[in-house]
């Protein structure tokens, strides 16, 4: 630790020889533009700008020649004149000649901003899916939330990934269902505009959960146009998108957006699904480039679900693949956004970005995974419920020392205020048979950081340290008397980063950290605080590398070691412990651009993972993905029309500790073609275009069906969807 604070120290004394040409690059709207490129081509030096738009360039002097690049910018060339110069990029169609590789933390950001330029969200379901290596399952209805792969874990709904939306938090800690519960289906697709994501514990305002790494969604502050979208298809499928510009001017924009999708999905019983959600955003661009942003949301969802079945029923021909056991499941849940952010610049290098928000949240879920395991008369049907207020704000520091040293330092506070957080047994979701939890919860997680930049060369290291101090209470309602139940825990979490650019072509770096998540609260009650905040070490070393003008690579050896845990079971409401585990793995990925107008992307994944304290051939992690891949082509041509074929392919993978059981694997391929016609645009979406049988999501579960006389263990699942299209008509204004 004390050779870490000299390293930190650093920052503050690193001597600055050369003179320094420093500026803002903006877009034609004046709004500010992060990670662009500035680089001198006499020196071959290269920087970046940060989210005020600002930069700080080393080694120059007047009559350098400097060239100005971002991801679907116009490139700009430019003489240095003056010390400080305002930069305006105009925006165009997407050459990955003219990409580079930026010198910053954020290096990853190069590959989500080239996927959403060439590919665009289609569905929510696709929002994750940008995050190479990163596949989800749905099992619920479609209004759960997905199901998360990464990196050899099975996350669940989001235990080990940091997720957020305009700095705002996705994940529910202490959720009903389960522990970092990440339900993202209030996010409307065709509103985001940037996805900032990284893999492993590594950054230090990225906090709990941030154990195999965060995704980060920002959404437009403007709109182009106004925009009218039908959607219609298979399974009386139908959605429809408005999309409405109100100001949109040098001083201010506002937009609002609304969603409404209905479907009755594959299966044999209807899902009887429906969701809207709304959203407005209103920013406002001050004097001395200060920026004031507000957005409100409302999302709500309400379905029907046949659940997971049991292999043995399909094979049997009890019921086919699309069929059901209890298709009494289903639920319904809510949430309404209040998002506040300000960017205050203070000086030249110095800016405050400021966050402060409110949710309120209230999901109910009716489940059956058992069938007649436990009741052999009214079956083993369960419900989850909660209603929940969330509210929380951060404010940090930017502050730039010279072109070869900056801090970064933030305090933060988040609250979790959870009533009524119920586990009952039901039947045909109308009647309670017995209450088996119910209480009350308040979580309160108050943390700061400090991370600091130092330039040396072509070497930047990244120092810092973040400190997480959360307060754990719960009022068990089905306790005799009334009691409050309550731990507290801190944690301290160093990272340290190397990363060296030899060239705006090429960058090495070596990522260490400490990240963490936190147990529920009735976790950390039950085990009277202790190994309750389990500590992740994590390492990666890789590069990012473009050996042709038009042809990015990036790739990295990664290794992740998860502590002692406990977890709560959400579904039955018990404590089970868990053990340590290391997961050791390689990413491999690329994007490259043939011609002026196709691209084509691939990634690669291989996982090792283990339990540590299992006997070798019981030590399989159940559900963790050893090979991953995916790839596609897409096209985007000057005529309008605009196409693309993406496949994914998920291995065959361990359902349980001794690989007795398997969880089959599957390749799935999907394909879209759009034409855009001056202000109108009509395209069709497939999925699953071979009409491949696959299971989207598998369980190693114990059941019992109704009156059979033993129960069985085996795959449980729900199948995927097989082929499917919908048509596309929109129209912009």
């Amino acid at each position: 630790m004390r050779y870490f604070f000299t390293v930190l120290l650093l920052a503050f004394t690193y001597p600055v020889f050369a003179q320094t040409f420093s500026g803002t690059v903006y877009n034609k709207e004046r709004s500010p533009l992060q990670d662009a490129t500035i680089y001198n081509m006499r020196t071959g030096q290269h920087t970046h700008s940060n989210e005020a738009g600002a930069f700080r360039l080393k080694e120059t002097q007047k009559g350098d020649s400097v060239k100005v690049t971002h991801v679907s910018y116009q490139t700009v060339y430019f003489v240095i004149q003056r010390e400080v110069q305002r930069i305006a990029l105009e925006r165009s169609n997407l050459q990955l000649k003219e990409v580079a590789i930026n010198s910053t933390l954020k290096h990853l950001n190069i590959i989500s901003d080239i996927d959403l330029q060439t590919n665009p969200v289609k569905s929510s379901q696709e929002l994750l899916r940008k995050v190479p290596g990163l596949f989800i399952g749905q099992h619920a209805g479609g209004g759960k939330a997905e199901q998360i792969f990464l990196r050899g874990f099975d996350i669940d709904h989001g235990t080990d990934i940091n997720i957020s939306v305009d700095g705002m938090p996705v994940n529910m800690v202490s959720h009903a269902h389960g522990q970092g519960y990440a339900d993202l289906h209030f996010l409307i697709p065709e509103t985001i505009a940037t996805i900032d994501f990284d893999k492993g514990p590594y950054h230090a305002d990225k906090g709990n959960l941030a154990t195999t790494g965060y995704v980060a969604f920002k959404t437009k502050e403007r709109l182009d146009n106004s925009s009218v979208t039908l959607e219609a298809g298979k399974f009386n499928t139908f959605r429809t998108l408005g999309m409405f510009d109100l100001v949109n001017n040098n001083k201010q924009s506002a937009y609002v957006a609304a969603e409404y999708l209905m479907t009755d999905g594959y299966f044999v019983s209807p899902q009887n699904f429906n969701r809207i959600n709304m959203m407005g955003k209103y920013t406002a661009y001050l004097p001395d480039d200060d920026k004031l942003s507000i957005s409100i949301s409302h999302f709500k969802s309400k379905w029907d679900a046949s659940g997971q079945i049991p292999q043995h029923a399909v094979d049997e021909g009890l019921i086919t693949r699309f069929g059901s056991i209890d298709n009494t499941e289903g639920g319904n849940t809510q949430r309404t956004n209040i998002n506040l952010q300000y960017l205050k610049n203070i000086d030249a290098t110095t800016f405050v970005k400021s966050s402060a928000f409110f949710s309120h949240y209230s999901f109910e879920l009716y489940s059956n995974f058992t069938f007649f395991l436990e009741d052999t008369v009214n079956g083993d049907q369960i419900r989850q419920k909660e209603d929940r207020n969330i509210f929380g704000f951060e404010s940090a520091l930017n502050k730039t020392f010279s072109s070869a040293a900056s801090l970064q330092a933030g305090l933060g506070l988040r609250n979790d205020d959870v009533n009524n957080i119920e586990l009952s047994h039901t039947v045909n979701r109308k009647t309670t048979l017995k209450q088996i939890q119910l209480g009350d919860i308040n979580e309160t997680n108050l943390y700061g950081y400090v991370s600091s930049e130092i330039k040396a060369g072509k070497w930047l290291i990244n120092p810092a340290v973040r400190i997480d101090h959360l307060e754990f209470n719960y009022v068990d309602k089905l306790a005799a008397a009334y009691s409050t139940q309550s731990q507290n825990k801190s944690i301290i979490s160093p990272k340290l980063n190397f990363l060296y650019n030899p060239s705006s072509r090429i960058q090495y770096f070596l990522k260490l950290g400490k990240g963490f998540h936190s147990n529920d609260t009735r976790v950390v009650v039950a085990q009277s605080g202790h190994e309750i905040l389990p500590a992740a070490y994590g390492a990666d070393l890789g590069l990012i590398w473009k050996p042709l003008p038009s042809l990015v690579v990036n790739t990295a050896l990664w290794y992740l070691y998860l502590e002692q845990e406990f977890v709560y079971v959400g579904d039955v409401g018990i404590v089970e412990p868990s053990g340590k585990t290391t997961r050791k793995g390689v990413d491999i990925g690329a994007r490259y651009q043939l011609g002026k107008w196709i691209f084509i992307n691939g990634d690669l994944t291989y996982t090792h993972a283990r339990a540590n304290d299992a006997a070798k051939g019981e030590n399989y992690i159940p559900l963790a993905p050893k090979i991953t891949a995916t790839g596609g082509i897409s096209i985007k041509h000057p005529s309008g029309v605009s196409a693309g074929i993406n496949s994914r392919y998920l291995g065959h993978r361990p359902a349980n500790e001794d690989n007795s059981i398997v969880a089959k694997g599957y390749c799935v391929t999907d394909a879209n073609v759009n034409y855009q016609w001056d202000h109108l645009s009509i395209g069709l979406i497939t999925e699953n275009i071979f009409n491949t049988a696959w299971n989207e999501t598998q369980f190693a579960t114990e059941s019992r069906l109704k009156n059979e006389a033993a129960p069985v263990e085996e795959i449980h699942f729900t199948p995927g969807t097989p082929f499917n299209i919908r048509g596309v008509l929109r129209y912009n204004f």
